[in-house]
């Protein structure tokens, strides 16, 4: 694939990259922070291109940006003291994680299947894409996983040129840094990742107290936990025949061992494709969590690509629990 570099200025800038998002393309994009990897977040499919073209190891919670609180209040909660944060900082470099609203469009790839959900309003033309789109863009930073996050359209280009076939040039990030990332509570403010907006422009702006993460705050941040949000039956992993009364996660179009045996079979993907298992893989585990549910086998997925994503979540959902 060959990457184009436009200016954001560029007359048809917005209406090509809202074209490319449309069509589930990623598109990076300027902020005020870093640059970000953007695709609907609403698309299963375009969500894990992101993860795809990032090499990123884990499903770790997306930022859903919006163009106002209008559009935050679709895809989340928002409580009073979301709402004065809101007033105070966006748009601006404040990230909240907020309670998933019941029906909200938001992909479950994107919310690494909690339930919360990241939300910021950006400044400049990420905002008014999202608007010119009508739904919300997933976009963490337009980096190669674990490299540097770029603050200027040279290094997406350096880091992911040939992975996506727009990058809009905005210049250089006037913030440089990621956006600060809260939980909002009645009573204070949880703070999660230190950025754009200071601890004492917070404390200021509510009132509240800002504290760190502590006990089962830290299930808001990426990564925090061996195992979270997995099904309440035994998830067992590399299964290669399938025990009577076991429910089948599938994977490619080879059947396994018994599966006629299986209380039930959700398949990936019938054709193999990686990109389709990962978009499906939250809606899966959600399935298949109830309490009559006591032992689910999931077929071997190979670790390449999207595969190793895809097996990292499925370890944490087969980890013992207490």
């Amino acid at each position: 694939m060959k990457t184009e570099l436009l200016s954001a200025d560029a007359p048809d800038a917005a209406r090509r990259a809202v074209a490319l998002l449309a069509a589930g393309e990623l598109v990076g994009i300027p902020t005020e922070t870093v640059y970000g990897l953007a695709a609907d977040a609403t698309d299963g499919a375009a969500v894990a291109r992101i993860f795809e073209a990032k090499g990123r190891p884990r499903f770790n919670p997306l930022i859903c940006h919006v163009p106002d609180l209008a559009m935050a209040a679709t895809l989340a909660e928002i409580g009073p003291v979301a709402a004065m944060l809101a007033e105070a900082f966006w748009p601006g470099p404040l990230t909240m994680v907020l309670p998933l609203k019941e029906g909200s469009p938001v992909h479950p790839l994107a919310t690494a299947g909690l339930a919360t959900v990241a939300i910021r309003a950006p400044q400049g033309i990420a905002g008014r894409l999202a608007a010119a789109l009508g739904r919300p863009l997933a976009a963490p930073s337009a980096n190669p996983s674990g490299r540097v996050s770029p603050t200027n359209a040279g290094q997406v280009l350096r880091g992911l040129g040939g992975r996506l076939p727009l990058i809009l040039d905005g210049g250089p990030c006037e913030v440089g840094v990621e956006s600060t990332i809260v939980l909002p509570e009645a009573d204070r403010l949880v703070l999660l990742r230190a950025g754009g907006v200071g601890r004492a422009e917070l404390a200021r702006a509510t009132g509240l107290p800002v504290v760190d993460p502590a006990g089962d705050a830290a299930i808001n941040a990426p990564g925090q936990l061996t195992s979270h949000y997995a099904p309440s039956g035994r998830v067992r992993l590399d299964a290669t025949d399938v025990a009577p009364g076991e429910y089948l996660i599938a994977f490619g179009p080879a059947p396994v061992a018994g599966q006629d045996r299986a209380a039930a079979i959700v398949n990936l993907s019938p054709s193999g494709d990686l990109r389709e298992a990962a978009a499906g893989l939250f809606a899966a585990l959600a399935g298949f969590d109830a309490p009559e549910i006591t032992a689910i086998a999931v077929a071997p997925i190979p670790q390449s690509g999207l595969g190793e994503a895809i097996n990292d979540r499925l370890r944490r959902a087969a980890a013992p629990r207490g």
